[in-house]
């Protein structure tokens, strides 16, 4: 692992104890209908936090809403104690919100090597002309960037794929890639929607051991949407659970699987903790 991958390191609890972002009685409707319903929370700096609930509960909406594809009708989200409310989605991505997402979003046509640079566009500062000519700022901004995303390739070992075109590679491997271009884009909050999903039991595990290393070797702060309870409770320093867009329980993963109300709402009444 080279230096361009170090951050700074969380304690033994997965946190360095400052808020990083916060989100206070949120609110968000549609055509009457409450996605949302005054749902408040926080993430410190290197934390690991889940967000789990039923179908249709509301967690999307949240990441949406944290990234600001959507804007809350009521309630404030702040980013190291500044609103964020009404910026746009790339101006959060500059800011170090970054996400993955439910379904594959990468383009199957381009390699692993041109998916994971195109998350490299919020770190770009050269001009039209620097880089159309390719020469001083921008030719020496594109050799970082393409470094960067090797010492990507390098972590989430994936370097036997770098020149295959997205589309022919494996399902798992292609989630492997979508993390990529997340982490190319420097995050310290990283949204993972839903990660494993559809994955087979050991594309789970290589997933599970990534997330786990981006927080104790990157420091990065994450925020996990996820149905596999099994991976939720292994690996989430904290949990918070909605249902009907509203939060009913939050907390240490052992003290949500037995709170009565989760239980009822969500792991079912036959969840052993």
């Amino acid at each position: 692992m080279t230096d361009t991958m170090d951050r700074s390191q969380p304690d033994q609890t997965g946190s360095t104890g400052r808020h990083l972002l916060e989100v206070d009685d949120v609110r968000l409707s549609f055509k009457g209908v409450r996605a949302i319903d005054g749902v408040s929370f926080h993430v410190d700096e290197g934390e690991l936090f889940a967000i789990i609930g039923p179908n249709g509960a509301g967690k999307t909406s949240i990441f949406n809403c944290l990234n600001q594809v959507y804007r809350p009708q009521e309630g404030e989200i702040r980013w190291k104690g500044q609103s964020i409310i009404g910026l746009k989605p790339n101006k959060t991505a500059e800011l170090g919100i970054a996400r993955t997402f439910q379904n594959i979003a990468l383009f199957a046509h381009m390699t692993v090597i041109e998916n994971i640079l195109t998350g490299r566009h919020v770190r770009m500062n050269g001009g039209l002309a620097t880089g159309a000519l390719w020469f001083g700022r921008a030719k020496q901004e594109e050799i970082a960037n393409r470094q960067r995303v090797e010492d990507i390739i390098d972590f989430l070992e994936i370097e036997r794929w770098r020149k295959y075109p997205v589309g022919l590679l494996p399902y798992g491997i292609q989630k492997r890639v979508e993390l990529a271009r997340a982490l190319a884009m420097d995050p310290e909050l990283l949204l993972l929607d839903e990660p494993v999903a559809g994955m087979n039991l050991e594309e789970t595990e290589d997933m599970a051991r990534f997330i786990l290393d981006i927080q104790d070797e990157l420091g990065i702060s994450m925020i996990l949407v996820e149905h596999d309870m099994g991976l939720v409770m292994d690996i989430a320093d904290r949990v918070m659970v909605v249902d009907f867009g509203r939060k009913i329980g939050e907390g240490l993963p052992a003290e949500v699987q037995k709170n009565p109300d989760v239980i009822k709402a969500y792991l079912g009444e036959d969840f052993e903790a």
